[in-house]
């Protein structure tokens, strides 16, 4: 596996991969080794990254390869299918996957997603329009939310 650390507007991006494609991207407080040498099967990656960040993207084009159960894969496959700028509430995610039972099993899915924001597990919110558990922290999920523009927090007032 070829790992390398970028900066970025929320934090620093860990990215992990190989030739079959990218296994996890987290963002982390600190740089474990950033450094400018960006290993060959993680150019991509990092290119579209930055695009994102930099308004210049909004659908990454990568081969992605996470580790999960059959279930984690079919909901990230179905986080991957929310638009840019959208958001989604939990039940209305288990809903669209056969069963709003299944709803905190799709909420666990969501919270192991290894492969944030190009994943984009942070398009769902609560069904009441709350921001909710985000690895990264809700700050960041609420930057990717406003960096993606349409993303309207319900207020009590």
């Amino acid at each position: 596996m070829e790992v390398c650390c970028i900066e970025t507007p929320i934090g620093y991006a860990k990215i992990v991969g190989d030739h079959n494609g990218i296994t996890s991207v987290s963002i982390l407080d600190k740089s474990e080794n950033a450094s400018e040498y960006i290993p060959e099967p993680l150019e991509d990656c990092v290119t579209q990254l930055k695009a994102y960040f930099n308004n210049q993207l909004r659908t990454f084009d990568l081969k992605l390869n996470p580790e999960g159960t059959l279930f984690q894969k079919k909901v990230w496959k179905h986080l991957s299918q929310i638009p840019y700028g959208k958001t989604i509430s939990y039940l209305e995610l288990a809903k669209q996957l056969g069963d709003a039972k299944a709803i905190r099993a799709v909420a666990n899915a969501n919270g192991k997603n290894p492969i944030w924001i190009i994943i984009p597990c942070h398009r769902v919110i609560g069904a009441d329009g709350s921001l909710t558990g985000y690895a990264g922290g809700l700050h960041r999920k609420q930057w990717l939310l406003n960096h993606e523009g349409e993303y309207k927090q319900q207020t009590l007032f």
